[in-house]
């Protein structure tokens, strides 16, 4: 027995479980160099991680807990991380790194509609809870993406400059804002798909902007340009599902498996090494990974296209492929994050 029904569940602990989990590492480590004010560390951020850890565990004991101590203790934990974070960014006065604690208040509410579902108190809230939060986190992959790609490929690569247009940077944010609107308010269908389109090849021509032919020879870069890569895939099917050309789950995948997917394992890879004091340099087994986390998402976005009859073996084989992917970043990460950095430093 589960809080959450059958295929909710899924969506509901890989946006609030695992991709908010890596938001708030994400946040906690970086709000801390942009502000130089420490973020939780030592025991509070172990409470930050119990916290975590109790929704994740809290739904398979439906029978003897009260569902609304399930639902609170799960809906807790985003504005707990938003809390951290935002009292850096006031302290700092970084006004600009105030639109991550809108986000996060916008992602608790989408999980806040997933728990009205669960506990009998609306019938398909949970639906457009499960949409919003995709788009909030392509919104933060937009934001933060932006920020660090075109950076890193940069400084990997050496005076290759990427060509940063004022004209698509604005065009990416207010083509995906106006098709999450649209979305939410249930627009019409040719106009969602119209919107979707725009937003596919904005972020089309700002991925083409950050090339560099040299970037497929550094394992850290391509799986952070081909992650950005699966958003510009997402909403070219979603232009196709609006009008009913294809169903809408397979660019929910190329966004989750495929986006969300690449881009964290990838910025986990990276920012790893980063903030323990190592080079660059990835291990192989960590480019294998790479490459099944971009094989698992074709596969879960391209082979029911391809082979419909073998639907349930693809997204199981797919789901497989994934997950291993992830275990040899555990196998290969756990020693590096578990022991002290290497130059001595903090953290």
């Amino acid at each position: 027995a589960n809080y959450y029904e059958g295929p909710l569940w899924h969506g509901h602990e890989m946006l609030f479980g695992f991709s908010a989990a890596v938001i708030a590492g994400f946040l906690l480590t970086a709000v801390r160099n942009w502000t130089n004010i420490d973020t939780p560390h030592g025991t509070p951020l172990m409470l930050l991680s119990l916290l975590w850890l109790a929704g994740r565990v809290l739904p398979f004991f439906p029978g003897s807990l009260p569902h609304a101590l399930i639902a609170g203790v799960d809906l807790a934990f985003l504005p707990a991380v938003g809390l951290a974070v935002a009292i850096p960014i006031i302290k700092a006065r970084q006004r600009h790194n105030l639109q991550f604690i809108v986000i996060i208040s916008v992602l608790t509410l989408a999980n806040l509609l997933i728990h009205l579902q669960a506990l009998g108190y609306t019938q398909t809230s949970a639906r457009t809870g499960t949409q919003l939060a995709v788009y909030l986190i392509i919104l933060l992959i937009m934001v933060i993406g932006g920020r660090v790609i075109p950076f890193f490929i940069e400084r990997a690569l050496g005076g290759a400059q990427s060509t940063r247009s004022q004209f698509v940077e604005v065009a990416c944010l207010s083509t995906l804002i106006l098709f999450m609107l649209a979305k939410v308010a249930a627009a019409p269908a040719a106009m969602l798909s119209v919107l979707a389109l725009a937003t596919a090849l904005s972020h089309g021509l700002r991925l083409s902007g950050w090339y560099n032919p040299q970037l497929w020879r550094v394992p850290l870069l391509w799986i952070l340009y081909l992650g950005y890569g699966w958003l510009v895939i997402g909403f070219i099917l979603q232009a196709l599902a609006e009008i009913g050309l294809l169903s809408a789950s397979l660019a929910q995948h190329a966004f989750t498996t495929g986006a969300i997917g690449a881009l964290t394992l990838g910025m986990m890879a990276r920012v790893s090494l980063g903030h323990t004091g190592r080079a660059m340099q990835s291990a192989r087994g960590i480019n294998y990974a790479f490459g099944l986390v971009i094989a698992a998402a074709a596969l879960r976005v391209l082979g029911p296209l391809i082979l419909p009859s073998w639907y349930s073996q693809i997204i199981t084989l797919a789901g497989i492929v994934w997950l291993l992917a992830f275990v040899i970043f555990v196998i290969i990460y756990a020693p590096i994050l578990l022991r002290p950095r290497v130059d001595g430093q903090p953290g």
